[in-house]
């Protein structure tokens, strides 16, 4: 089985969401939308063949119905279908999420129009990350495949491979957009990327946990914690997408509810 965590700029229009999840087909496990960042995460997993064919179907209603000229949102993007990452739930598939990242970046090019960057592994035992691709687009890094500027409705793709992550946010309260930017700093290392947003009267960290193995979501939240100073505190975290049952095992059941953990929304529940 592959995943697929395809992540689009539309967070609001609840008709237009759920056009786009009926699109997805069978391979649809999870869909996390968000008003304030305007963004979308649609989860998909099936075997290959089958989750080549619901990815194309999402991907090509969301070109259909939505122009990326007309949206705001707080989270950084420069596409309508922004991130397109294929991840090999068994070791064994990495060649298979290999040849499905490459053909679908090249068919949203030619089908498109659409200039579709790679990350991941590249050619010549290279290998270039999603940060690398959001600096460099158009900066000096050009386009895999397709144009060299982007769409002005559709903007560029990045279409990717990764191991399974955890993206994960923490809701600050009292605590000024500035501290958040503070500790987003603090957090960030080899196994963390992390960004301070303005949501609604709060603020929030948002996280990719790169490698749970090495930082859990329980020692994020805690030095999150101590970072704050008198009367700020953490409202709530929240899990984006779905988590490999592993990362509940590792960590304190006692502590699932206050990280945001969901026995019913791991990989292999809804696999």
């Amino acid at each position: 089985m592959l995943e697929c965590v395809i992540n689009i700029s539309e967070g609001r229009d609840v008709a237009l969401l759920d056009a786009l999840s009926i699109s997805a087909g069978p391979s649809l496990r999870d869909r996390h939308a968000d008003p304030s960042h305007h963004r979308s995460v649609f989860t998909l997993i099936n075997e290959p063949e089958e989750l080549a064919r619901d990815v194309r179907s999402l991907v090509a209603k969301a070109f259909e119905l939505l122009d990326l000229s007309r949206h705001h949102g707080v989270h950084p993007r420069f596409g309508v279908v922004d991130v397109v990452p294929f991840v090999a739930l068994d070791p064994a598939k990495e060649t298979e999420a290999l040849n499905l990242r490459d053909a679908t970046a090249r068919w949203i090019a030619d089908s498109f129009a659409v200039p579709t960057f790679l990350y991941g592994p590249l050619a010549n035992a290279a290998a270039r990350t999603l940060p690398e691709v959001r600096r460099g687009a158009f900066r000096g890094l050009i386009p895999d495949f397709g144009p060299h500027q982007a769409s002005a409705t559709k903007g560029a793709v990045a279409v990717g491979t990764r191991p399974v992550l955890v993206a994960w946010n923490l809701w600050l309260h009292d605590a000024t957009l500035e501290k958040a930017r503070e500790i987003a700093r603090l957090l960030r290392g080899p196994y963390v990327r992390s960004l301070a947003f303005a949501v609604g009267d709060q603020v929030q960290v948002s996280c990719n946990l790169i490698d749970v193995s090495k930082v859990r979501p329980s020692e994020v939240y805690d030095r999150v914690l101590a970072a704050l100073s008198a009367g700020e505190g953490i409202s709530r975290s929240e899990v984006v997408g779905l988590v490999p049952r592993s990362l509940l095992e590792s960590e304190d059941p006692a502590r699932w509810a206050q990280l945001g953990l969901d026995p019913g929304a791991t990989i292999e529940a809804r696999s």
